[in-house]
């Protein structure tokens, strides 16, 4: 007979929850006892009917003034704010990660927000036990999570960029005239109709604005972390030191990684990225399924593009010498394999760099 360890039941008045399920204009709240349920629906930060929800939940399930509320929400367009307005009140919450919530796997099944809200609040139960129901994001802080905001407008504006560059090149296709580069859109534009030679003039007008405001948020970027009005500059002028990292790299991995998350080992480093991999293993069969993807993906491309950028400036690490071992002389699938596989270490050497002060093995540092 299997023998199970005893589970520790909590008394239906020493526990009280709240679940939110978010929406653009109102706020779906489930709110439990462990034993008895209450849905309500308030309008989205109306904060004195959410008090006097908390007031008649409390009333209805007969506990005590003192009994503490704890609450949650799924993380999503509206972030971390609630979160923060929670702890002001007083209130335990937690952030919750969609995707680690485990579903019904019928074909069919019933999905509204009030069923997710009572889905939640009973899930929260379950983790105030010790249960694993779900993923709790880890939330920054409010100067941490403002740090983040120029390399992520410098990640749209870049975008935006070759969007109005793709744009004019498709315009000026359109009457057979080819330009490498659309600053010497001068040269070719008496070879246009008035209307197109217009529009296209308006269309580099939005790519000099562009242009404009990533030159101004370089120079932002660079005079912050140089006057150390960043948090955890020291971090970033660290990262810098290595050859193969330049300040944009640096900014990003400090910033959405290394700044303000705490890992204990590297491979928490690599799944924090989504570089973990996930080998699948049922009976005789077993296979490789690649890497995992659940985590921050800005971080998870950057690595990548690190990884080629290190190869060309760090030929004689060990990291690099690695590569060159396994997968150099490879196919060109092979090769795409390994700088993933690189992506992976070299994060996890750079952590160690930031964190201990453990220069990457045979790395160079910029003189």
């Amino acid at each position: 007979m299997i023998q199970t360890a005893p589970q520790v039941m909590l008394k239906p008045t020493s526990v009280f929850c709240a679940s939110f399920e978010l929406s653009a204009t109102k706020w779906k709240l489930a709110f439990s006892d462990a034993d008895r349920r209450r849905l309500v629906t308030i309008d989205a930060g109306d904060w004195i009917s959410f008090d006097r929800e908390v007031a008649k939940a409390r009333l209805r399930f007969g506990l005590e003034e003192q009994t503490k509320l704890f609450t949650c929400y799924e993380a999503g367009r509206d972030g971390f704010w609630i979160h923060r307005e929670l702890l002001k009140r007083g209130i335990e919450n937690v952030i919750v990660d969609p995707s680690s919530i485990e579903v019904s796997r019928r074909a069919r099944r019933a999905k509204t927000d009030s069923l997710d809200a009572i889905s939640l609040v009973e899930k929260l139960a379950k983790h105030l036990r010790g249960e694993k129901v779900w993923q709790v994001i880890q939330v920054p802080t409010l100067a941490d999570e403002d740090a983040r905001r120029p390399h992520r407008e410098r990640e749209r504006l870049t975008k935006e960029r070759t969007a109005h560059i793709t744009r004019v090149k498709a315009l000026l296709a359109l009457f057979g005239v080819r330009l490498n580069d659309v600053r010497h859109f001068e040269k070719v534009q008496e070879r246009l109709p008035p209307a197109l030679r217009a529009e296209v003039i308006r269309e580099l007008d939005r790519l000099k604005l562009v242009n404009e405001q990533l030159v101004g948020l370089a120079a932002a970027r660079k005079e912050a972390v140089r006057e150390h009005q960043v948090p955890n500059a020291l971090k970033i002028e660290q990262l810098e030191t290595l050859k193969a990292i330049g300040p944009t790299t640096a900014t990003v991995l400090v910033s959405e990684l290394f700044g303000w998350r705490s890992f204990k080992n590297g491979k928490q480093v690599g799944a924090c990225a989504g570089l973990a991999p996930t080998p699948y293993s049922s009976g005789d069969l077993e296979r490789e399924q690649g890497i995992s993807k659940a985590g921050n993906k800005r971080v998870r491309v950057l690595c990548v593009e690190i990884a080629w950028v290190w190869l060309r400036h760090q030929p004689e690490s060990a990291l690099a010498k690695w590569f060159e071992q396994r997968f150099a002389k490879g196919s060109g699938r092979s090769r795409r394999v390994g700088i993933v596989a690189l992506a992976r270490k070299l994060l996890v050497a750079l952590w160690r760099f930031v964190e201990h002060g453990l220069v990457p093995e045979g790395a160079i540092l910029k003189s």
